[in-house]
């Protein structure tokens, strides 16, 4: 049987749209990749070619020499466990506190539930640079400056309106059926939702983990007006010790890049391959 002339030009039209979407994707890929290459390639490529002219987009030799001065600096392991501190701390407590506000949202109804779903909405309205004078005041006055937990708690007020607004909408999706039968079945409340709620969260609580920790792991500006001590410092000021008045170290620079965004690109890789897992691991639990 011959295929009719129309069908075949319709056959590779498609096709021809497909191709072209595919090299659009490639090279939209390639175009947000590239700024990564360009920081692995000056933090192991020799100095002596970092600001060769015309650049070269692949090194002649490679070398560590950026990243052991980088892990040599005085500060930088202390550093190191500051932003493990600050990042560990506002995600659990972000999602402790989030995934409950979330599930009362969700489930109950009480008097100002949208009152406070507008006011969560609004705070993320509201911009960083117009609150670091109040919120340096506020913790000043109560002894919190200068202090781990004075920006952990300074982040969540940032983080927890997020967390809440999309746990929320993770959390109206599970039917609640789910949780009745549970508690049918002998359940009680808490029970039914660590059983059964908690493990269909799994998606969310990734997505929401992965926001936070980013965000508390990159934020520049909060963490430099509440820290003085060097050795409290994050990852991200102690990134800038790398210019001084003869310059800026371009490969000490972007080692240091390399190895802050790491562990964040570590955490990412490990959740992921669980999403799947608590997607279906709600179903045959409570």
């Amino acid at each position: 049987m011959n295929t009719a002339p129309g069908t075949r030009s319709a056959s590779g039209a498609r096709r021809r749209r497909r191709t072209a979407a595919n090299a659009l994707g490639l090279a939209f890929s390639a175009l947000m990749a590239f700024p990564l290459y360009w920081m692995l390639l000056t933090a192991f490529r020799p100095a002596t070619e970092i600001h060769a002219d015309p650049p070269r987009f692949w090194p002649d030799h490679l070398t560590l020499e950026h990243f052991r001065r980088a892990l040599s600096t005085p500060t930088f392991w202390a550093n190191v466990r500051s932003s493990v501190l600050i990042g560990a701390g506002t995600v659990l407590v972000s999602l402790l506190i989030g995934t409950l506000a979330a599930f009362a949202l969700a489930r109950f109804s009480f008097a100002g539930r949208k009152a406070l779903v507008l006011v969560i909405l609004g705070v993320q309205m509201i911009p960083l640079a117009g609150l670091i004078i109040p919120i340096y005041l506020l913790l000043s006055d109560a002894g919190l400056t200068d202090s781990l937990p004075g920006v952990i708690l300074t982040y969540l007020v940032f983080m927890l309106p997020f967390t809440v607004w999309l746990l929320r909408g993770f959390i109206a999706a599970v039917p609640v059926e789910l949780e009745e039968a549970a508690m049918t079945d002998g359940c009680t409340r808490l029970g039914a939702f660590r059983r059964v709620v908690l493990p269909l969260l799994a998606p969310g609580l990734v997505a929401t983990s992965v926001y936070a920790l980013v965000q508390a792991w990159n934020e520049y500006v909060l963490a430099y007006v509440l820290l003085s001590s060097n050795d409290k410092q994050t990852l991200s000021i102690w990134l800038v010790s790398f210019q001084t008045s003869f310059g800026t170290d371009y490969g000490g620079m972007m080692a240091g890049a390399t190895l802050t965004a790491l562990p964040v690109a570590v955490f990412f890789a490990f959740v992921q391959r669980r999403i799947g897992a608590g997607l279906t691991a709600g179903a045959v639990k409570g």
